[in-house]
């Protein structure tokens, strides 16, 4: 079993930054990809960036150049880091775990982001 906690949520004007953390209790040696995801109200829950072990990222088209997701390996900790950010980024925010030898996918409570002036 995976235990996957965020932190970092909250309020912020369009055009802020922020930072979101989240680590995935597991032996470090068995976490393979790490996945921020959000969910807006009345929306689908969507993948927008994920990274691999090696550090290969990928990013939705919806936040490619404005987001920058990292990893500690070391930690099995993950970063989504937010700028430029606009209204319709308010979701909530979940992290996902997946290990090495294992098709279930672990997600974390979700954080809020709520972009407003």
């Amino acid at each position: 079993q995976v235990q996957v906690v965020e932190s970092g949520g909250g309020s912020v004007q369009p055009g802020g930054s922020l930072r979101l953390s989240c680590t995935a209790s597991s032996s470090v040696d068995s976490i393979n990809i790490l996945g921020w995801h959000r969910q807006a109200p009345g929306k689908s829950r969507d993948l927008i960036a994920d990274i691999n072990r090696d550090g290969i990222r990928n990013y939705a088209d919806s936040v490619k150049g404005r987001f920058t997701i990292s990893r500690d390996n070391h930690k099995n900790t993950v970063y989504l880091q937010m700028n430029s950010l606009k209204p319709e980024d308010t979701a909530v925010y979940f992290c996902s775990a997946n290990r090495l030898y294992d098709p279930r996918t672990y997600w974390g409570q979700g954080t809020q982001v709520t972009v407003s002036s």
